[in-house]
Protein backbone atom coordinates (compact mmCIF):
# COMPACT_ATOMS: atom_id res chain seq x y z
CA UNK A 1 0.00 0.00 0.00
CA UNK A 2 1.54 3.26 -1.16
CA UNK A 3 0.66 6.62 0.42
CA UNK A 4 1.36 10.14 -0.75
CA UNK A 5 0.87 13.13 1.55
CA UNK A 6 0.62 16.80 0.59
CA UNK A 7 -0.74 20.06 1.91
CA UNK A 8 -4.12 21.36 0.80
CA UNK A 9 -3.77 23.70 -2.21
CA UNK A 10 -5.98 25.76 -4.48
CA UNK A 11 -6.50 24.09 -7.89
CA UNK A 12 -3.14 22.30 -7.65
CA UNK A 13 -0.53 21.97 -10.36
CA UNK A 14 0.14 18.85 -12.41
CA UNK A 15 2.98 17.25 -10.45
CA UNK A 16 0.70 17.35 -7.38
CA UNK A 17 -1.92 15.36 -9.29
CA UNK A 18 0.66 12.96 -10.69
CA UNK A 19 1.67 12.16 -7.12
CA UNK A 20 -1.95 11.63 -6.12
CA UNK A 21 -2.58 9.39 -9.12
CA UNK A 22 0.54 7.32 -8.40
CA UNK A 23 -0.52 6.39 -4.85
CA UNK A 24 -3.10 4.01 -3.40
CA UNK A 25 -4.10 6.58 -0.80
CA UNK A 26 -3.54 10.34 -0.89
CA UNK A 27 -3.61 12.24 2.39
CA UNK A 28 -4.44 15.94 2.19
CA UNK A 29 -2.76 17.86 5.02
CA UNK A 30 -5.45 20.33 6.00
CA UNK A 31 -4.54 20.70 9.68
CA UNK A 32 -1.02 22.06 9.23
CA UNK A 33 -0.19 25.75 9.61
CA UNK A 34 -1.07 28.06 6.74
CA UNK A 35 2.05 29.48 5.11
CA UNK A 36 1.95 33.03 3.77
CA UNK A 37 3.10 33.54 0.16
CA UNK A 38 2.98 29.81 -0.53
CA UNK A 39 0.67 27.92 -2.92
CA UNK A 40 -2.07 26.96 -0.49
CA UNK A 41 -4.27 29.79 -1.79
CA UNK A 42 -2.98 30.42 -5.31
CA UNK A 43 -2.05 28.82 -8.60
CA UNK A 44 -1.38 29.56 -12.24
CA UNK A 45 -3.43 29.17 -15.39
CA UNK A 46 -2.41 30.18 -18.93
CA UNK A 47 -3.68 33.39 -20.46
CA UNK A 48 -2.90 34.98 -23.84
CA UNK A 49 0.32 36.44 -22.46
CA UNK A 50 1.46 33.31 -20.63
CA UNK A 51 1.13 32.26 -16.95
CA UNK A 52 -1.55 34.07 -14.99
CA UNK A 53 -1.52 33.93 -11.20
CA UNK A 54 -4.83 33.45 -9.37
CA UNK A 55 -4.68 34.25 -5.65
CA UNK A 56 -7.45 33.76 -3.12
CA UNK A 57 -7.11 36.60 -0.55
CA UNK A 58 -7.07 35.41 3.05
CA UNK A 59 -6.75 36.84 6.54
CA UNK A 60 -3.37 35.61 7.68
CA UNK A 61 -3.21 34.78 11.38
CA UNK A 62 -0.07 33.24 12.83
CA UNK A 63 -0.73 29.71 14.04
CA UNK A 64 -3.91 29.17 12.03
CA UNK A 65 -4.15 25.95 10.07
CA UNK A 66 -5.16 25.82 6.41
CA UNK A 67 -8.59 24.58 7.47
CA UNK A 68 -9.00 27.51 9.88
CA UNK A 69 -7.71 30.25 7.58
CA UNK A 70 -10.48 32.68 6.63
CA UNK A 71 -11.05 33.98 3.12
CA UNK A 72 -11.43 37.71 2.48
CA UNK A 73 -14.64 37.47 0.44
CA UNK A 74 -15.09 41.27 0.33
CA UNK A 75 -12.34 41.58 -2.26
CA UNK A 76 -14.39 39.93 -5.01
CA UNK A 77 -11.76 37.35 -5.82
CA UNK A 78 -14.23 34.68 -7.05
CA UNK A 79 -15.67 36.87 -9.78
CA UNK A 80 -12.16 37.80 -10.93
CA UNK A 81 -11.00 34.18 -11.01
CA UNK A 82 -14.12 33.05 -12.83
CA UNK A 83 -13.62 35.69 -15.50
CA UNK A 84 -9.91 34.90 -15.80
CA UNK A 85 -10.70 31.23 -16.38
CA UNK A 86 -13.49 32.04 -18.82
CA UNK A 87 -11.40 34.46 -20.89
CA UNK A 88 -8.35 32.20 -20.86
CA UNK A 89 -10.15 28.99 -21.90
CA UNK A 90 -13.31 30.03 -23.77
CA UNK A 91 -11.84 28.60 -26.96
CA UNK A 92 -10.37 25.47 -25.36
CA UNK A 93 -11.80 22.19 -26.69
CA UNK A 94 -13.29 21.10 -23.36
CA UNK A 95 -14.39 24.47 -21.99
CA UNK A 96 -18.11 23.71 -22.30
CA UNK A 97 -17.67 20.44 -20.41
CA UNK A 98 -15.80 21.75 -17.38
CA UNK A 99 -16.60 25.43 -16.99
CA UNK A 100 -20.20 25.08 -15.70
CA UNK A 101 -19.06 23.13 -12.61
CA UNK A 102 -16.25 25.61 -11.96
CA UNK A 103 -18.70 28.45 -12.41
CA UNK A 104 -20.92 26.86 -9.76
CA UNK A 105 -18.02 26.57 -7.32
CA UNK A 106 -17.10 30.22 -7.81
CA UNK A 107 -20.71 31.22 -7.19
CA UNK A 108 -20.67 29.72 -3.68
CA UNK A 109 -19.84 31.79 -0.62
CA UNK A 110 -16.62 30.48 0.87
CA UNK A 111 -15.53 31.37 4.41
CA UNK A 112 -12.54 29.12 5.02
CA UNK A 113 -9.66 28.12 2.77
CA UNK A 114 -9.57 24.44 3.70
CA UNK A 115 -13.23 23.91 2.88
CA UNK A 116 -12.89 25.73 -0.44
CA UNK A 117 -9.74 23.87 -1.45
CA UNK A 118 -11.45 20.57 -0.64
CA UNK A 119 -14.39 21.37 -2.93
CA UNK A 120 -12.18 22.38 -5.86
CA UNK A 121 -10.01 19.31 -5.27
CA UNK A 122 -13.07 17.04 -5.34
CA UNK A 123 -14.24 18.60 -8.59
CA UNK A 124 -10.85 18.11 -10.27
CA UNK A 125 -10.47 14.55 -8.93
CA UNK A 126 -13.85 13.64 -10.39
CA UNK A 127 -13.08 15.30 -13.70
CA UNK A 128 -9.79 13.41 -13.93
CA UNK A 129 -11.34 10.09 -12.97
CA UNK A 130 -8.89 9.74 -10.07
CA UNK A 131 -9.21 6.31 -8.43
CA UNK A 132 -6.92 6.96 -5.47
CA UNK A 133 -8.52 6.93 -2.02
CA UNK A 134 -8.38 10.44 -0.56
CA UNK A 135 -8.19 11.13 3.19
CA UNK A 136 -7.93 14.37 5.18
CA UNK A 137 -5.25 14.46 7.86
CA UNK A 138 -7.70 16.17 10.22
CA UNK A 139 -9.79 12.98 10.18
CA UNK A 140 -6.90 10.76 11.27
CA UNK A 141 -6.09 12.22 14.69
CA UNK A 142 -2.36 11.69 14.18
CA UNK A 143 0.16 13.91 15.97
CA UNK A 144 3.87 14.53 15.60
CA UNK A 145 5.94 16.75 13.33
CA UNK A 146 8.00 16.35 10.16
CA UNK A 147 9.21 12.78 9.54
CA UNK A 148 7.56 11.50 12.70
CA UNK A 149 4.12 12.63 11.56
CA UNK A 150 4.56 11.36 7.99
CA UNK A 151 5.43 7.93 9.32
CA UNK A 152 2.49 8.01 11.72
CA UNK A 153 0.10 8.96 8.91
CA UNK A 154 1.38 6.06 6.81
CA UNK A 155 0.62 3.77 9.73
CA UNK A 156 -2.85 5.24 10.20
CA UNK A 157 -3.84 4.56 6.59
CA UNK A 158 -2.13 1.15 6.43
CA UNK A 159 0.64 2.16 4.01
CA UNK A 160 4.02 0.45 3.93
CA UNK A 161 5.48 2.72 1.22
CA UNK A 162 5.65 6.52 1.27
CA UNK A 163 5.79 8.36 -2.06
CA UNK A 164 7.71 11.61 -1.62
CA UNK A 165 8.33 14.55 -3.90
CA UNK A 166 11.93 15.18 -4.88
CA UNK A 167 12.24 18.46 -3.02
CA UNK A 168 11.17 16.97 0.30
CA UNK A 169 13.49 14.02 -0.21
CA UNK A 170 16.40 16.37 -0.80
CA UNK A 171 15.71 18.70 2.13
CA UNK A 172 14.21 17.12 5.23
CA UNK A 173 13.28 13.45 4.81
CA UNK A 174 15.32 11.00 6.90
CA UNK A 175 15.40 7.60 5.16
CA UNK A 176 16.72 5.93 8.29
CA UNK A 177 13.60 6.97 10.25
CA UNK A 178 11.32 5.45 7.64
CA UNK A 179 13.42 2.28 7.47
CA UNK A 180 13.28 1.91 11.25
CA UNK A 181 9.48 2.16 11.10
CA UNK A 182 9.25 -0.42 8.31
CA UNK A 183 8.04 2.11 5.75
CA UNK A 184 9.69 2.08 2.33
CA UNK A 185 10.53 5.34 0.56
CA UNK A 186 9.79 6.01 -3.09
CA UNK A 187 10.77 9.29 -4.76
CA UNK A 188 8.50 10.81 -7.38
CA UNK A 189 10.24 10.99 -10.76
CA UNK A 190 8.22 13.22 -13.04
CA UNK A 191 8.63 15.78 -15.76
CA UNK A 192 5.71 17.64 -17.27
CA UNK A 193 4.55 16.05 -20.53
CA UNK A 194 3.94 18.35 -23.46
CA UNK A 195 0.26 18.52 -24.41
CA UNK A 196 -1.70 20.91 -26.66
CA UNK A 197 -2.28 24.25 -24.94
CA UNK A 198 -4.16 27.35 -25.96
CA UNK A 199 -2.44 30.66 -26.72
CA UNK A 200 0.46 29.03 -28.61
CA UNK A 201 2.20 32.38 -29.13
CA UNK A 202 3.04 32.34 -25.41
CA UNK A 203 4.85 29.00 -25.78
CA UNK A 204 4.30 25.84 -23.78
CA UNK A 205 4.07 26.44 -20.02
CA UNK A 206 4.67 23.33 -17.86
CA UNK A 207 3.08 22.32 -14.56
CA UNK A 208 0.17 24.75 -14.52
CA UNK A 209 -3.04 24.27 -12.54
CA UNK A 210 -5.03 21.14 -13.34
CA UNK A 211 -7.57 23.47 -14.97
CA UNK A 212 -5.24 23.95 -17.94
CA UNK A 213 -4.84 20.23 -18.61
CA UNK A 214 -8.54 19.45 -18.26
CA UNK A 215 -9.63 22.29 -20.54
CA UNK A 216 -7.20 21.18 -23.24
CA UNK A 217 -7.04 17.38 -22.93
CA UNK A 218 -10.45 16.39 -21.51
CA UNK A 219 -10.86 12.61 -21.09
CA UNK A 220 -7.19 12.09 -21.91
CA UNK A 221 -6.00 14.22 -18.98
CA UNK A 222 -5.17 11.38 -16.58
CA UNK A 223 -3.27 9.46 -19.30
CA UNK A 224 -1.36 12.63 -20.22
CA UNK A 225 -0.54 13.19 -16.56
CA UNK A 226 0.78 9.66 -16.06
CA UNK A 227 2.84 9.95 -19.24
CA UNK A 228 5.12 12.36 -17.43
CA UNK A 229 6.76 9.75 -15.29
Amino acid sequence: MKAAIHQSHYLPWLSYWHKAASADVFVVLDDVQYTKNDWQNRNKIKGPGGPLLLTVPVFHRIGRTIAETEIDAARGWARKHREAVRLSYAKAPFFERYFPALDGLYAREWRRLGEMNEAFFSWAAGALGLRTRVVKSSDLGVGGVANERLIAICGAVGADVYLSGRRAAETYLKPEAFAAAGVGLEIQRWSCPVYPQGHPAAGFVPDLSIVDLLMNAGDRSLDVLKGGG
